[in-house]
Parts: C-alpha cells; structure tokens; sequence
C-alpha cells in the first residue's frame, strides 16, 4: 500500500516542482517561437505519460493487492486492451515527432533575402567568412587549409577574392534580418549553439550542413560547442553581437578580404615587416589567443607574456626551461611535455619551419626572463 501511496506523491511532486520551477526558458532573441512551442509539446506529451502510467501503477497496487482468500485472474492476453494501449502510443509519438518534423523543414529552408555567412569550426576556436561585393562565396577545399589560409579558400576562384573573413571568437550580426549560417568543420564534430536564439546544428568534417534564423533582440549572446570535440571542448566559446544594421556594415567593413589577408603586409612607418609582425599575424589566424593571452591573465593555456625563457614545472614532475628547443617541442608535440596545472588539450598544428620560428620570434617579443 505504501508504494502506491509514494507512486502517487512522486506524480504530484512533479507537477507542482514544474508549476513552481523558476527555470522557465529565456526570452526569444530570435524568430524560432515555434521552436519552443515544440518544446513544451514534447513537455506535456511526455509529462501526461509520466503521470498517467505512475497513477495507473498506483491504481493497479492498490486495485489488486493481497487480500486473503483471494487469488490473481491468470489473463494472458487482453486483444481490446492491447488495441488501446497500442493506439494512445502510436498517437503520442505521431505528437512528439510530428511538430519537429514540421520546424525542422522550416529550420532548413531560409528565406531567399537571408544573409549568407559561413561558420568554419576548429579545436577549439570559431571563424566566420561573409560574401563580398559580388554576394557570392568563394570555393573551399580542406586540402588548402594551412596556417595562412585557416579557410582553405581558392586562390583560383575569383569569387573568393573579395570574401570577408573574420578571425576570432565574435561574429556581428543585423538586428532583425535573416541569416542563414553555412556550417563546417576542419577536423572534428562540432556543434555551433547559441542558446537564446534558439539555434544550433552540427558541423560534420567533410559536409557543409546549414540553418537560419532571424534576431529580433539586440545583445550579445554567447556561442557554445555543443558537441564533445576534444579535451579543450569547454574553451571553445565565442560570442554572437546583434545590432542595428549601421552598426553591423561598419563593423564588416573594417574587416579584411582573402585577397588583402594574403597580400605582403604593408610596412610600418617605411620599414619591411618583421618575423615578429608575421607571428603576431600568424597567431591570430590560428586563433591561439583563445587559449594562450598575451597579458599574464589565465586561460586553458599557459600566458605567453614572459613565457620565454622561465621556468615551467611540467606534469610529470620535473621542469624545464620555455626556451626555443622547449616551445618548438611544445608547439610540434603538445602532448609531449605539458606545463603542470594545464590539461593536454593542445592540437599538433600544422607549421613550416618558418613560420615555426616566426611564431617563435613573437613569442619571445612578448617578454623574456634572464637567464
């Protein structure tokens, strides 16, 4: 008797947590209303059942219970309750599934005006392309990727030219305007997730897979990988800033092109650019900032600033010197000899012995300890 009680005190329990919980969803940032209204389908479908079969289980320990002198109807089978039990199932999945049917087609068909912009992922760090002038991206191929072109664009491909690459973790966006977000992924499964607009998708290496949506509320709401894509998966963080359209052309306009981003450097006051600017701007392609700062402040790996040449106590136990020998290893063979206090997440990274010693040259410039 006293399970049935509990099954009864478990359903009401739910049902007032649910009316009481404080963890309500957050206000839309973006067009998918429906999308929560899915949501709270698969809530109540789900949350009938849960009630219905822990008050049916209540019922039937209370209906049939021991009772001396009385003995179980042996039953084995009911054809009428076996046609209900397989309707009402067959009707609550058609409810669960068919209003996710209905968004998802919506959810991947954007509207013909829609903003084009492609979202490039990699451990752990986002990058962000939009068309130039001529509206129109340029070709792409993972074989071109390098530490020069983190996009493998296509040289040979005139439309990719005047394409507008963002390096770094913030992308800008219009205030109401659709936006459809091309996806990739340079080497493992990610997921590109912004939660309080409602939106998210998987990106797969080798597939270019898409959704969209349309941001109704200015803000600046933070990017997640929803996806396991590594040891540095919580690092891989970013920021999506929605603001009028003014704003957002002015902020597209100071970023460079493919065809500026390759061209030689302009020199500094007269001067020919140094093996430290080439590091710098090497960095900021590989996005090693999202991990290493250059300010003394902590992040998922060890600061660069006066990195060279200090002593680093190493996980095993022993130390070393961050000298050239030391951060050559580290930058080949991350996994090799790890700082203490910092978790093996460190990609091998594609590098040419020049570009090597560049990012060398630029990260000794940042400080070095005597010897």
């Amino acid at each position: 008797m006293w399970m049935a009680v509990a099954l009864v005190a478990i359903a009401v329990a739910v049902v007032w947590f649910h009316a009481a919980s404080p963890w309500w969803i957050t206000p839309l940032a973006s067009n998918w209303q429906r999308m929560d209204d899915t949501l709270a389908i698969t809530l109540v479908v789900t949350g009938v059942f849960f009630i219905g079969l822990h008050l049916l289980l209540a019922w039937m320990l209370w209906r049939f219970r021991h009772r001396p002198g009385r003995r179980a109807h042996y039953q084995p089978e009911n054809h009428r309750l076996e046609r209900w039990l397989i309707g009402l199932t067959a009707l609550g999945i058609v409810a669960l599934l068919a209003p996710g049917l209905y968004v998802y087609a919506e959810y991947v068909r954007p509207p013909r005006d829609a903003l084009v912009v492609e979202v490039l992922g990699q451990q752990w760090q986002w990058r962000y392309r939009f068309p130039g002038a001529g509206g129109e991206l340029g070709r792409s191929d993972a074989r071109l990727v390098d530490g020069r072109n983190p996009f493998g664009l296509d040289e040979r491909d005139a439309a990719a030219a005047d394409d507008i690459l963002v390096e770094g973790n913030e992308l800008h966006l219009p205030l109401n305007r659709p936006v459809k977000l091309l996806m990739r992924s340079v080497d493992a499964l990610h997921d590109f997730y912004v939660p309080p607009l409602r939106a998210r998708m998987n990106m797969v290496p080798g597939m270019v897979t898409s959704f969209w949506f349309t941001p109704t509320q200015a803000g600046r709401f933070e990017v997640l990988c929803a996806q396991l894509c590594g040891l540095g998966h919580a690092a891989m963080r970013g920021y999506v800033v929605v603001e009028d359209e003014s704003a957002f052309q002015a902020w597209l306009q100071a970023r460079p092109t493919f065809a500026a981003a390759r061209a030689p450097a302009t020199p500094i006051a007269g001067e020919a650019e140094t093996p430290v600017q080439r590091g710098q701007a090497l960095a900021l392609s590989m996005g090693c900032a999202a991990c290493h700062s250059v300010d003394g402040s902590p992040g998922a790996g060890p600061s660069w600033k006066g990195l060279y040449g200090s002593r680093k106590n190493l996980s095993d136990g022993s130390h070393v010197i961050a000298d050239a020998a030391y951060l050559e290893r580290a930058i080949r063979e991350p996994q090799a000899q790890v700082v203490q206090g910092f978790a093996p997440v460190m990609p091998k990274i594609p590098l040419s012995d020049t570009q090597l010693a560049e990012l060398l040259a630029y990260i000794r410039s940042l400080g070095e300890q005597p010897r």
